[in-house]
């Protein structure tokens, strides 16, 4: 990791395979004519100084794309076996950090304040933080050291799901009115 012991690490999960796109949905351009999985990576950029991406082996175009923005790549042989897996890798190649702000890279409508909130829940003591827009809970999630054994051990495709259900009264709520952190890019036509 670039940065050092103490500091907080953005973790944009870019490992999976987009079966229901059709193709390479991380690659894809958005009206604007940015690629998803970059507008993603500048939002979490924009608030979080040190940023890895987690990215399959076999995705240099994604790697390239991200590490020329100044995205530490982390690559997870095990990320085709979920977002658990991809999470776990991360986690592990920044296990020095005071905790994880952790964003889906088929997600780049989050604001970049957004993130710099989850954030600044993290820093002022919250054990796990996330948005909640319209009063649902929405990414990215935030996570304190205090879960880092829990998040070494996840797999499969859950991701971190059960551990936020397992601690759920721990999740500091940052009321906000970005829709963008409850708008993933599953099919072409969510673009």
């Amino acid at each position: 990791m670039n940065g050092r012991a103490g500091n907080y690490c953005g973790v944009l999960l870019a490992a999976g395979r987009a079966v229901r796109f059709g193709s390479d949905k991380l690659l894809h351009l958005l009206p604007g004519g940015t690629p998803i999985a970059l507008a993603s990576a500048r939002a979490m950029l924009g608030a979080v100084s040190n940023v890895v991406a987690v990215v399959r082996e076999d995705n240099q175009a994604l790697s390239r794309m991200l590490a020329r923005e100044g995205v530490e790549i982390v690559h997870a042989p095990a990320g085709d076996k979920g977002m658990g897996d991809s999470l776990a890798a991360g986690v592990a190649a920044t296990a020095e950090a005071a905790g994880w702000i952790v964003g889906l890279a088929d997600m780049p409508f989050i604001k970049s304040s957004t993130y710099a909130g989850v954030l600044s829940a993290l820093a002022v003591g919250a054990p796990l933080a996330a948005p909640l827009f319209h009063r649902q809970r929405g990414h990215p999630v935030g996570f304190n050291r205090k879960f880092l054994k829990d998040l070494l051990v996840l797999h499969g495709d859950e991701g971190a799901r059960q551990l936020l259900l397992d601690h759920q009264a721990e999740i500091a709520l940052i009321e906000c009115e970005d829709a963008g952190t409850v708008r993933d890019i599953d099919q072409v036509t969510d673009v």
